[in-house]
């Protein structure tokens, strides 16, 4: 099979988005995880904007290892430069060069003409060539592009020293059929293409991204370009893990491979999230909560029997534990069944009366509250209220942020007859009210995962907490037009069903 590059742009496309900015050592971070991962090219930024940037792309050159480290550059010979010194000290440097090619970008943006642009991109070359063996050439908005004129430059950039020539559908215009043919005829007509790897870079307005980027590959592409999470400008870029696993379990389509580690798919996606502060949606391939979760009874029951049946992968292939059998008014009893076995509740010929009324009450719990949890169920079988007392009670609650990122809160809570007040920090609001919880409860919890939503900038935070407590998981949910107040509601009744699963206040 033909091997596919993936080019990783996290650290520089999907670090442009509004809020998800990181600082050096959260890059150096990353670009470690990302060379776990086995991606082939590292994108670390964009040398010329800042010196911050710059020494952030200098440091991962100099402590990354494995993947070629490069940069972005425009056509002018001061980015270039600033390039050149900061990928210096990789074993494996390259200088990425974009100029525009469509004529929507020559009119408005350049005011050139087609040759004056065809001669910066190719004098960039050049110079670029002097100072770095590895140069890549970007055709921007090649997807609104003449097509000769794009052949053109694509041929002019390879004579002038370009190693790769990337192909980029800059504002998400492509569509899967029209894109595949633009490569498969590029790679045809451009005389000189055997000398250059040809890539592309996609982005996601039209929700096409991860399509267009699976159809160049079918179409001759040896190299992509993506992020984690399909992070990135706008709608964001082709998702890199949505390209590496059609891959591998569609290899026979596409006659590819990839060279990544996947079962690091997973720890690479939680990082980027939780460093960006850009939560996953819960519904995204490959790394959504609910990628590997299953709530249809016909679903759970054919899961159940064969894995198969349900599921195309393993969660394991991506790096994810195991499964989720979310039990719901949906579920059928085969799936209530096996939860109970495995929390040691088994009903064998002559109890078949008794599940049926743990079935009824199972199902009267689950129309009122959506998801019945495990420590539901608990109650459910002994027979006990399943409303959860509120052993922690929200009184009060401030939080402020500072320019260096650190937020500050205090929290006051009423427990068990008294009101007791503590303060936290943490690098955004929401983790230091967590943590100043953390310090009232004194509560050996994690966080696991929490995801926030809204609909509007009027309308209610939507927050959904998973608290970990050896090998038990409690979830909850809260709403409130204050983020700040549903995360520690939502957090609080968590706390509230675990201490009610063990029966009383815990200290550890």
């Amino acid at each position: 099979m033909r091997k596919v590059d993936i080019f990783d742009t996290t650290l520089r496309d999907g670090e442009q988005v509004p809020g998800a900015s990181l600082n050096r050592d959260e890059k150096i971070q990353v670009a470690h995880q990302l060379a776990e991962l086995g991606v082939d090219v590292i994108e670390a930024g964009f040398a010329a904007s800042s010196p911050g940037d710059f020494a952030a792309v200098k440091n991962i050159a100099e402590q990354v290892e494995g993947p070629v480290i490069t940069a972005l550059a425009r056509a002018v010979e001061s980015d270039i430069v600033a390039v050149a010194e900061a990928v210096k000290p990789a074993k494996r440097p390259r200088i990425h060069i974009v100029l525009g090619t469509s004529d929507t970008h020559l009119k408005h943006k350049f005011r050139k003409s087609r040759q004056q642009i065809m001669d910066m991109g190719v004098d960039a070359v050049k110079f670029a060539k002097d100072l770095c063996e590895d140069i890549e050439y970007s055709t921007e908005d090649a997807s609104r592009s003449d097509f000769d004129y794009l052949c053109e430059t694509v041929e002019a950039v390879i004579d002038a020293g370009a190693t790769v020539v990337n192909i980029p559908d800059t504002v998400g215009y492509a569509v899967p059929e029209q894109w595949g043919n633009l490569i498969s005829r590029l790679i045809a007509t451009v005389p000189n293409i055997g000398k250059a790897k040809v890539s592309v870079h996609c982005h996601n307005d039209l929700g096409m991204a991860t399509a267009n980027s699976l159809a160049a590959i079918k179409a001759g592409a040896t190299q992509v370009e993506c992020t984690i999470n399909g992070v990135g400008e706008r709608a964001g870029n082709a998702s890199l893990e949505e390209i590496v696993m059609a891959v591998k379990m569609r290899g026979d389509f596409y006659d590819a491979r990839t060279g990544i580690e996947t079962t690091q798919i997973y720890a690479t996606s939680l990082l980027v999230r939780d460093l960006m502060h850009m939560p996953v949606q819960r519904n995204k391939a490959i790394v959504g909560s609910n990628a590997f979760a299953h709530s249809s009874g016909i679903h759970q029951d054919g899961f159940l029997k064969h894995r198969e049946n349900y599921e195309i992968m393993s969660p394991s292939d991506v790096g994810i534990e195991k499964s989720d059998i979310v039990l719901t008014a949906r579920s059928g009893r085969h799936a209530l069944r096996h939860r109970l076995e495995l929390l040691g509740y088994t009903y064998d010929e002559n109890q078949k009366e008794e599940f049926e009324k743990v079935h009824v009450r199972f199902l009267n719990v689950a129309d009122r509250q959506k998801e019945v949890a495990d420590e539901d169920l608990h109650r459910i079988v002994t027979d006990m209220p399943v409303e959860v007392p509120e052993q922690y009670l929200l009184e009060d609650f401030r939080v402020t942020s500072s320019h260096s990122g650190q937020a500050d809160a205090s929290v006051r809570l009423h427990v068990s007859g008294e009101t007791i007040e503590e303060g936290g920090v943490g690098d955004n609001q929401i983790l230091a009210a967590l943590n100043a919880v953390d310090r009232i409860t004194k509560l050996p919890t994690y966080v696991k995962d929490i995801q926030t939503s809204s609909n509007g900038r009027d309308s209610a935070h939507h927050v959904q907490v998973s608290v970990g407590f050896h090998d038990q998981s409690f979830n909850s949910h809260a709403s409130d037009t204050d983020v700040v107040k549903a995360s520690i509601q939502a957090y609080l009744h968590s706390l509230n069903q675990l201490v009610a699963r063990h029966g009383g206040l815990i200290v550890e």
